[in-house]
């Protein structure tokens, strides 16, 4: 029997090339990649928390459920580092003395989490005090002072990490270390879209920032986009603004285009989206390509398309709060083998420079150069 195929003439494309068909693929393996937050062999460590608002829920859940030692809880609210301590961990030091905990010399990690504008001086206090520290993110506004942040880490002989959670979200650490495994060849694309609700930030501090979405949220994904590609981004193109009937005052909406050496990239954000929140990465490689799809950040899965065919890997956990285990463990375990950690400040820098580099471009209209 003829198909239609069969009848194409020579040198021509088929049909289904044409109506853009997929070829089925078969179903293979998934290869077993490490992907779980790292734990330092020992837990022990002291670790002080400054900074016992909203986020702090999901570190000091995070620290218990990996049974690290957190031994002081300071916030300048007394009542909320009591709280904290009595949810977490109730052996703890609660205490709105601030100073004395960044003095304390039985603490050897820090773990800041106030917003960039106190932060700043803390980080500086905890390293001229001789503490690794773990900072929130973003890490600063000022890539100059971030310099000079890491640079006095460097000079005193202490780590200095960013709290780049989504670097050990399930999905996202998979999909890196298939990137770093050469699993998909060079990469020529990274595609992102979330659509989700983000009008909780009405009324809240970061209601007061003109660039919560691209800044605030959108780090994780610059800082995502910057683990795949490494520093090979030339320019990015960005857009923001406020969706129709939005409550919040901060544009909710963004989007950026980024050009680098031999692909393209594009992060899309829709976070005025009350129904039908959606969440999708798409990696393509010389070699193969990566998917991940869900509902939200913490439902995801993930394919894997190779000539080989379509594997699908098992994740196990949940960015909130495995991603605050992964950036504590990560520091911990550098403190012991003597290494930098992935999410070290030094190396954040770049994630910033994209997303500051896309700041300037809403500001600006128009392309900029990085």
């Amino acid at each position: 029997m003829t198909t239609a195929a069969d009848s194409q003439p020579e040198g021509m494309p088929s049909e289904d090339a044409y109506a853009l068909v997929s070829r089925e693929a078969a179903e293979v393996e998934a290869p077993v990649i490490d992907f779980r937050p790292p734990m330092p062999k020992d837990r022990s460590i002291p670790i002080g928390l400054v900074g016992a608002g909203g986020i702090s829920f999901a570190h000091l859940d995070a620290y218990k459920r990996h049974g690290l030692n957190v031994v002081a809880i300071a916030d300048r609210h007394l009542d909320r580092a009591k709280a904290r301590r009595d949810q977490h961990f109730p052996d703890a030091l609660a205490t709105d003395d601030i100073a004395a905990v960044i003095a304390d010399p039985a603490i050897r990690v820090l773990d800041l989490t106030p917003h960039p504008e106190s932060r700043a001086p803390l980080i500086r206090a905890a390293l001229e005090s001789g503490k690794h520290v773990l900072s929130q993110k973003p890490f600063v506004h000022d890539l100059a002072l971030g310099e000079q942040l890491a640079a006095l880490a460097d000079e005193k002989g202490l780590l200095l990490a960013v709290n780049q959670n989504g670097r050990w979200s399930p999905h996202m650490a998979w999909m890196r270390e298939a990137v770093a495994r050469g699993l998909v060849g060079t990469v020529t694309s990274v595609h992102v879209s979330i659509q989700w609700d983000h009008s909780w930030v009405a009324g809240t501090p970061f209601d007061a920032m003109d660039d919560l979405i691209l800044e605030d949220f959108g780090i994780h994904w610059f800082d995502f986009l910057v683990s795949v590609i490494g520093g090979r981004a030339r320019s990015v193109y960005a857009i923001a603004g406020r969706a129709e009937g939005q409550s919040a005052r901060a544009p909710l909406l963004g989007s950026a285009l980024v050009s680098f050496d031999g692909g393209q990239a594009s992060l899309v954000f829709d976070g005025a989206t009350r129904f039908g929140s959606a969440d999708s990465t798409v990696i393509t490689g010389t070699a193969g390509s990566l998917r991940s799809e869900g509902p939200d950040l913490g439902r995801q899965a993930v394919t894997l398309h190779t000539e080989a065919g379509v594997a699908r890997p098992v994740l196990e956990g949940t960015w909130f709060n495995d991603g605050f285990a992964g950036t504590m463990g990560a520091l911990l375990v550098a403190i012991e083998t003597g290494a930098q950690p992935i999410h070290a400040a030094r190396a954040n820098l770049a994630s910033l420079r994209l997303g500051h580099a896309a700041i300037e471009s809403v500001r600006r209209g128009q392309p900029v150069r990085l």
